[in-house]
């Protein structure tokens, strides 16, 4: 389906189910998919597997990332700015000034 998805131009968002340890599929289309296709999310209730008590937060998406960017094998920072560059791309979004604070 991700193939599919991607042929028609679309990203494939990564929540934290990725971090679940019965997510081998995931992880697998994960791998697959083309960093610059990828967006991170966790507005879900599926929150990444160290922070289940938590309610879902734009902060959670650390553990997404991290994930991520650890089936890559890549840097996190990496991931980061390709997921924050791909979101602002996909939804028209002005990219924050040099040197801005998150």
């Amino acid at each position: 389906m991700a193939d599919a998805a991607l042929e028609l131009g679309f990203h494939i968002s990564f929540s934290g189910i990725l971090t679940f340890r019965n997510a081998d599929a995931l992880r697998a289309v994960a791998r697959a998919v083309p960093l610059e296709r990828c967006l991170i999310e966790t507005d879900s209730p599926y929150l990444p597997r160290c922070r289940t008590a938590a309610r879902p937060t734009a902060g959670l998406r650390a553990y997404v990332a991290r994930q991520l960017a650890a089936l890559k094998g890549l840097d996190v920072e990496q991931v980061a700015r390709a997921t924050s560059r791909n979101f602002e791309r996909l939804f028209r979004i002005p990219a924050p000034p040099t040197g801005a604070s998150a």
